[in-house]
């Protein structure tokens, strides 16, 4: 009777498990809304790994620029990862690029598409507008996801009908080299998004971690914070920012000083992160504004991308 008790159970478990997978969505066909740095490194790896992508900007020139970066990342990969068969590597650049197509209107792409990665400028009005639209067009299996690093998935999903398909997708930058990937989570995306999503991540030969829908996620919910009190330390003249660059990099092992860091992300970039969560929640000591990161921004030194930051570079 044990034994059939057993059979049983294990019976009813593995029929649950093949149930439940079988719910959810095996992606496909990818569309990517914005074709810039982050947006063609996302339809890169997608495409190199066996999905169908569309990349989607504004004008075919944006598109153009995409796809010819995208050309040069793929022929560095190919060098690398086929450095005794080149024409192999060759093959991988050209089967990799025949995957991507391009269009200047979303709209009449997504009909098709099992996951939609929108990863343009950081903007809630602008995202909101981008995602009340396509929620038209989509089909009703379609899973929306943003790739903001500092924007509420919450309030980015209330633009749409469907925000138990909708959760955050948080790339690294460069996208082909970066492993982690945030699955963001909010209270309404549903099991079958969320394990959809684990599942593509994998796909893409990334590591997923999963996060709730919480001001910065994990990494730069840790980061920013700390790249700032760096910079409180410097402006309360405790500490060089050459001296502090260094300890962090011989004392913690990190391969960037905060400094180096925060030129290397790019100042406003860092201040626009913080100027939202300051918005969010005023009295938080680690939102507070930064008086020299301020001045630095409106003086439009932004770090190395400007030629000047916290340091200057030639």
């Amino acid at each position: 009777m044990a034994f059939v008790t057993r059979q049983f159970v294990r019976s009813v478990s593995s029929s649950s498990a093949a149930s439940a997978s079988a719910k959810k969505i095996i992606v496909k066909h990818v569309t990517v809304i914005g074709g810039g740095l982050m947006g063609a490194g996302i339809a890169q790896v997608a495409a190199a790994t066996g999905h169908t992508v569309v990349l989607v900007d504004q004008t075919e020139d944006l598109l153009a620029k995409s796809k010819k970066g995208i050309e040069e990342s793929l022929r560095k990969v190919a060098k690398k990862k086929f450095a005794e068969n080149p024409k192999a590597g060759d093959e991988f650049v050209e089967k990799t690029l025949s995957s991507i197509s391009t269009s200047t209107d979303a709209a009449s792409v997504v009909h098709s598409t099992d996951l939609v990665v929108e990863a343009i400028v950081e903007n809630l009005k602008v995202k909101s507008e981008v995602f009340t639209r396509l929620d038209k067009f989509a089909s009703e299996h379609t899973i929306f996801a943003s790739n903001t690093s500092s924007l509420q998935i919450t309030n980015i999903a209330n633009a749409t009908t469907r925000q138990d398909r909708f959760a955050g997708l948080h790339f690294f930058n460069p996208v082909p080299l970066m492993k982690l990937v945030e699955v963001i989570k909010t209270p309404m995306t549903s099991q079958k998004t969320y394990e959809s999503l684990i599942d593509f991540t994998k796909a893409l030969g990334k590591h997923p971690v999963s996060c709730k829908d919480t001001p910065g996620f994990i990494v730069n919910r840790l980061l920013v914070p700390y790249l700032l009190e760096a910079v409180r330390l410097y402006e309360r003249g405790d500490a060089s920012k050459e001296d502090i660059d260094t300890a962090m990099k011989l004392g913690a092992g990190y391969p960037m000083g905060p400094f180096e860091l925060l030129d290397y992300v790019g100042l406003d970039t860092t201040k626009f992160i913080m100027d939202g969560w300051y918005e969010m929640d005023a009295k938080n000591p680690l939102f507070q504004p930064i008086p020299s990161l301020n001045k630095l921004v409106a003086e439009n030194k932004l770090g190395k991308k400007t030629g000047e930051g916290y340091y200057k570079y030639k």
